[in-house]
């Protein structure tokens, strides 16, 4: 069987002309004489719309005093002090603490003197907790029990309720600095006043501003195409997708799947099926994009390839050696280039959706503007 299996399977794709893209799933039908089905997955299908014609709307961006005032806040913020007062707890005091917790007649949280700032609705170390602070007095102790609620992040105390004492020990409050020029010289020494501390925010606002701009129109453009795009593809390829989507969040988290399955409360299978549509977008989306590559003839050289990993090196702030022998590597020089198609085949659909007739752009004007 395993000598024959294999040899038959091979005759039948050839007789048929099918073109199979990973392995098939066989099921023996009866063993005499040897009758077996095979189902394979096969080259996925693309049928462009008129994506040359596609139109979608640029949104326009602007930056306001709001938005820089909200900024210098925050600023305000990082930079405050915390002096202490004689009053009730308030929301956004810092008030020192001693808690005593069980959860089952099981330890929770034992700590002495440890500084808790009161937020509201904040779900540490429980949802309520910050509120019964609020009102108390130093040196007042209280005691109290909170539930937490059943898709809490933290899967082994969810559904549960957990009992506290507290002792307020100090109650402090922000102190905010004033918006002063030594206030903005503070922030960074090139800044004399604080004119030129809003003026730098405002530019830096206006650069993440525009750079989430691009990236919205560029995900607008692309579903634009999408839309008036047929796709089909084999199941196995969003199976090959989750998986990938998988090992990305282990990797990041740095566990295993058993360990990060018991972290969300979830089954394999549950967690797979919450995948899957991102998975199921991201297949369709990435092979929309190939066959618009393919479709415009659009190249990737060796020189444009050793100029990003030049600029990625030159970008690197530690262990550029390191750096440097990685991205020299047949591997990373294959992902790079990947990343340069996709990058540039973006560019030619936002040049397309941006202009009146796309099919009127000139292809070799725009590679010449890239280099």
């Amino acid at each position: 069987m395993n000598h024959l299996l294999p040899e038959a399977y091979e005759k039948a794709l050839k007789e048929q002309n099918i073109e199979a893209i990973a392995q098939p799933q066989i099921e023996i039908a009866q063993t005499d004489p040897v009758i077996f089905k095979a189902t394979v997955p096969l080259l996925p299908k693309v049928e462009l719309g008129d994506y040359q014609n596609i139109k979608v709307a640029a949104e326009t961006v602007e930056v306001t005093d709001d938005d820089i005032n909200a900024v210098i806040e925050q600023l305000r913020h990082q930079h405050a002090t915390w002096e202490p007062v004689e009053r009730p707890v308030g929301f956004n005091d810092l008030v020192i603490l001693d808690i005593d917790s069980s959860i089952e007649d099981k330890p929770f949280i034992n700590q002495k003197a440890i500084q808790y700032q009161v937020v509201s609705d904040l779900p540490f170390p429980a949802p309520g907790f910050a509120e019964q602070l609020a009102g108390m007095k130093q040196d007042e102790e209280k005691e109290f029990t909170l539930e937490f609620p059943q898709d809490y992040a933290r899967s082994e105390v969810a559904g549960k309720e957990a009992l506290f004492k507290v002792k307020v020990t100090e109650i402090k409050q922000e102190r905010l600095p004033e918006l002063t020029d030594e206030f903005a010289q503070g922030i960074n020494p090139d800044f004399k006043t604080t004119d030129s501390l809003r003026e730098q925010i405002s530019t830096d606002l206006k650069l993440r501003v525009e750079e989430k701009a691009k990236l919205d129109f560029e995900e607008r453009v692309v579903d634009a195409v999408v839309d008036i795009t047929e796709v089909e593809f084999p199941p196995a390829m969003v199976e090959m997708e989750i998986d990938q989507l998988l090992n990305q969040r282990l990797q990041r988290g740095g566990q295993g799947l058993e360990e990060y399955l018991k972290e969300l409360n979830k089954t394999e299978s549950e967690l797979r099926e919450e995948l899957r549509p991102l998975a199921t977008k991201r297949v369709t989306r990435s092979l929309v994009l190939s066959k618009i590559l393919e479709e415009e003839k659009i190249e990737v050289s060796d020189s444009e390839v050793d100029a990003e990993i030049e600029n990625m090196i030159k970008n690197t702030n530690e262990h550029k050696n390191e750096v440097e022998k990685v991205l020299n590597t047949p591997q990373a020089h294959q992902s790079i280039k990947q990343t340069l198609f996709t990058r540039k085949t973006l560019q030619r659909l936002v040049e397309i959706a941006g202009n009146s007739g796309g099919d009127k752009v000139n292809k070799n004007e725009m590679k010449e503007g890239e280099k």
